[in-house]
């Protein structure tokens, strides 16, 4: 920079014909703009000392935001400035540098615009531009979009596939990504981490541990480089898996590991509930000064609060803003389920209120469920009318606030939160659970009639709630979510999704291997107290991720130690 400031300066004082001072500006504003040695905001004042700038000047400006600054809408104003000029007109490298700022930003609506822009200006068929917009829409999970732009392409290249993919897993489509993986290699284009970052992401979200672990092997097999992102990825699929000694073991043999990569660890050990561990991995963390970042410290925060630490939880606080870190709406809601799960509730009120930030309805939500525990029905009250205010159509709120009348015999109560949810057609999200078995990954919902070998499995799950009542359990009705729901069907506790995943799994696999079950919702008391019946029954490990986080079932008890 300082050297390009004199020759910035020579041009200036220099008699220079005016396509000649154009010409050298625009290439000063390609330097300041795209060189990592640059400056973004001289690129700025430079470009508008150019009488008439050419498209490369515009180009490289807005290429130039995108690159520094990752969620600045600053691409975008600047390409609606080049249109409303009328001069120059764009090329695909316009469009295409616009659309990677929308899909940056996910700004749907303004990249739908560039795309009548690429249609209006017969751009249609650039395999840059296409590619572009494959990406775009697969980054705002308009996955229909994409598709279809995909398959209009003539020639797909590794971008273009690896956007499909990435936009498949960004929505947990795992089976899709995977077949589109297998279609990919068929086509003879050769993946790269890149890719295989997306692939391997998918199983995180969808907990195929089958799938990723073939993945791995894949990787391993035809030496695809393992750099730091794809080793960062298969240590958060590993851990989202419901296999944390996996996540380790390729945690342990990093060479080098960033911020990411500690903080998907330490986030890893949070979900299993392994406190001490996730603590520990921050203790070595800050030994090999590596910064932790407000991902770092979300990541320990959750781990305090699964194991109930309420002075470490507060002594990282501390820690956070010693390294000036400003705490975000999670990290305070991190807080507050601490306290909260502790049955510190007046405190976590207190805080809640006070926030610089205003609160959102996760962090009035585990004030509820404090509330529940601890039976404070006037603060419950008070907390369910700031979440309605958030959220007054969702569901869970008002199964919740009816879980705090159950708990409180408050019946009258019920009836009339029954009454305001069917005036307003209010309707849960229903509980889905998969398990993966033989590589396919299979989807029950609650109530399910929908598997191909229903008869088969639900003969079985009636075999395995005879053995589970002989064993002396009694169901627990405390949980009135399906009262709420609909009066004149009460669908019983064994209706479960995860019961229905749980029972193909023990049809379909033998010990040693290892029952591994999604759940879209928090597991309920009544299932909870099932599954460590099953698992001794059965002499099977059940290992099942909910929203909140992982159970590990062995021989009739819980690595949660029933505080979840």
């Amino acid at each position: 920079m300082r050297v390009l400031r004199q020759l910035h300066a020579h041009i200036l004082t220099r008699p220079l014909p005016l396509s000649s001072f154009a010409f050298a500006l625009s290439k000063i504003v390609a330097f300041c703009a795209l060189s990592p040695f640059g400056n973004i905001n001289y690129a700025r004042s430079v470009f508008a000392q150019i009488p008439h700038p050419n498209i490369f000047s515009w180009n490289s400006l807005i290429k130039g935001y995108s690159q520094i600054h990752t969620l600045s809408k600053e691409p975008i104003f600047l390409f609606k400035k080049l249109t409303e000029t009328g001069y120059p007109v764009p090329n695909s490298f316009t469009l295409a540098f616009v659309l990677k700022a929308c899909a940056i930003v996910t700004a749907f609506g303004e990249g739908l615009q560039v795309h009548s822009h690429v249609l209006k200006d017969g751009f249609g068929s650039s395999l840059f531009v296409q590619t572009s917009l494959v990406n775009f829409y697969g980054k705002c999970e308009e996955i229909g979009f994409a598709r279809k732009v995909f398959e209009e392409m003539p020639v797909r290249n590794l971008v273009a596939w690896t956007a499909m993919i990435s936009g498949h897993a960004r929505v947990g489509a795992v089976d899709e990504a995977m077949e589109l993986f297998r279609e990919m290699q068929k086509a003879g284009i050769q993946p790269d981490a890149m890719t295989l970052v997306s692939v391997v992401s998918a199983c995180a979200v969808a907990g195929a541990l089958d799938i990723g672990c073939w993945l791995h092997a894949y990787i391993e097999k035809y030496f695809v480089l393992t750099d730091l992102e794809l080793s960062t990825a298969l240590v958060d699929m590993y851990a989202k898996c419901g296999c944390i000694e996996r996540a380790k073991q390729v945690f342990v043999h990093m060479p080098v590991k960033d911020t990411t990569a500690w903080s998907s660890m330490i986030m890893g050990f949070a979900y299993h509930g392994l406190a001490q561990d996730a603590i520990d991995a921050f203790q070595q963390m800050l030994e090999t000064e590596v910064t932790p970042d407000h991902v770092t410290f979300l990541a320990v925060l959750s781990a305090c609060a699964h194991g109930g630490l309420v002075s470490r939880g507060r002594r990282f606080w501390s820690l956070m803003l010693e390294f000036g870190i400003e705490p975000s709406v999670e990290h305070y809601g991190c807080k507050v389920d601490l306290l909260c799960r502790s049955g510190l509730v007046e405190e976590a009120y207190r805080i809640t209120t006070t926030m610089k930030i205003p609160p959102n309805a996760a962090t009035w939500r585990s004030l509820l469920m404090g509330c529940k525990k601890k039976k404070l029905l006037n603060l419950g009250e008070i907390v369910a009318r700031y979440l309605l205010e958030l959220e007054p159509l969702n569901a869970e709120n008002f199964i919740m606030i009816s879980n705090l009348y159950s708990s409180l015999s408050q019946w009258e109560k019920m009836s009339e939160l029954r009454k305001v949810m069917k005036e307003k057609c209010i309707k849960p999200v229903p509980g889905c659970s998969s398990i993966e078995v033989d590589g396919v990954v299979h989807e029950f919902v609650m109530g399910d009639q929908s598997h191909p070998e229903v008869k088969m499995l639900r003969e079985f799950m009636e075999e395995m709630s005879m053995r589970v009542r002989d064993s002396g359990y009694r169901p627990s009705i405390s949980d009135v979510l399906h009262k709420v729901v609909d009066e004149e069907k009460e669908c019983a506790l064994s209706e479960h999704s995860e019961r229905f995943a749980i029972a193909y799994g023990l049809l379909k696999t033998r010990a040693p291997i290892v029952i591994r079950v999604v759940k879209n919702l928090r597991v309920c008391v009544d299932c909870h107290e099932v599954i460590k019946i099953i698992s001794k029954l059965y002499e099977r490990e059940i290992i099942v991720r909910d929203r909140v986080r992982f159970h590990k079932f062995i021989k009739g008890t819980c690595s949660c130690k029933d505080f979840w």
